[in-house]
């Protein structure tokens, strides 16, 4: 590996190996784990090192035996192959290395498939508290622990299930703006559904709060996670489906709203659910705002997930 690659590490928008490969058009890539700097590794530290304490007082039981049954390292960033080993084990799932962005399609797929695909780089060490993009915290200690209890790793491969029967659903729409627009609110209740579940979940807990956080938005935000099970800024509701599907989701600020399932079980149901409305054409017509679909995702369920999208 060239020398003046070694030395620049791998930090988020400065990171040559990963920015050569999006040039290439490759989205799958490896670890490169050589090209981490001491800079890097020192992130991931005062990273884990202030979480742990906010995780064992907010976040879900599963996700605390997760982070031990994977061993994830407090002092340097983990070695995707050590924790493949293990969870392969435990769920089938494993951490697949990507270049950035991947297509909406192509990420469920790779759900289906028990696959999560991991972004390489990690955040600055002057940009601790807030990134716009995933990096390996957000995407390794945030997301994959919870990769380690069966019943949420399954409820990951329904949403994979979803996305192919959207694409079933609409493949014989011969009118191409009919099929769009049909594909544009399918997706955004998909993404809005699986943002205040996956990303910003929260789940019946003990006492005192009563609530616990599994969603990886908040196990990967120091800031966020104490807030959104404490402060009385949050609006805290038993999850409907009807009300998610149509709620607007924002990156840019804590979340106001955030939503309660009872358990891993429930959220399956609640899976099951979101395919069965997809089915009955509850989803074909959900409010507009955000998120927006971007023209990638909308070109990767148009083309079944075999169209070329180069990774922005």
């Amino acid at each position: 590996m060239p020398q003046a690659l070694a030395v620049q590490g791998l930090t988020t928008g400065h990171a040559p190996f990963v920015e050569e490969a999006r040039s290439r058009g490759e989205l799958y890539i490896e670890q490169a784990y050589e090209l981490y700097s001491p800079e890097n590794h020192d992130a991931w530290r005062r990273l884990f090192g202030r979480m742990r304490p906010h995780w064992e007082q907010y976040a879900n039981d599963h996700f605390l035996r997760g982070v031990e049954a994977l061993n994830l390292p407090p002092d340097r960033v983990p070695r995707l192959s050590e924790i493949n080993r293990k969870l392969q084990l435990l769920t089938g799932f494993q951490a697949k290395a990507v270049s950035g962005y991947v297509p909406g399609f192509l990420f469920f797929d790779c759900l289906k498939r028990r696959e999560f695909p991991t972004t390489i780089t990690i955040r600055p060490v002057n940009r601790m508290d807030y990134l716009p993009e995933p990096d390996i915290f957000h995407d390794l200690a945030g997301h994959v622990p919870m990769h380690t209890e069966k019943a949420f790793a399954d409820t990951l491969v329904r949403f994979g299930d979803c996305a192919h029967t959207a694409v079933e659903m609409t493949a014989d729409i011969k009118d191409v703006r009919e099929r769009t627009l049909r594909l544009t609110n399918i997706i955004k209740a998909m993404s809005r559904f699986f943002w205040f579940t996956v990303e910003f979940g929260l789940m019946r807990g003990p006492a005192p709060e009563g609530i616990c956080a599994y969603g990886s938005g908040l196990l990967s935000s120091y800031g966020e996670l104490q807030h959104a099970i404490e402060s009385e800024e949050v609006q805290r509701y038993p999850i409907q489906m009807e009300w998610v599907i149509n709620q607007g989701a924002e990156i840019d600020h804590y979340q106001p709203i955030l939503f309660i399932v009872d358990s891993f079980d429930h959220l399956f149901e609640l899976v099951d659910r979101l395919e069965r409305w997809m089915r009955e054409g509850k989803l074909n017509n959900v409010a507009p705002g955000l998120p927006e679909i971007n023209e990638g995702d909308l070109r990767s369920f148009m083309g079944c997930g075999t169209s070329r999208v180069t990774p922005l």
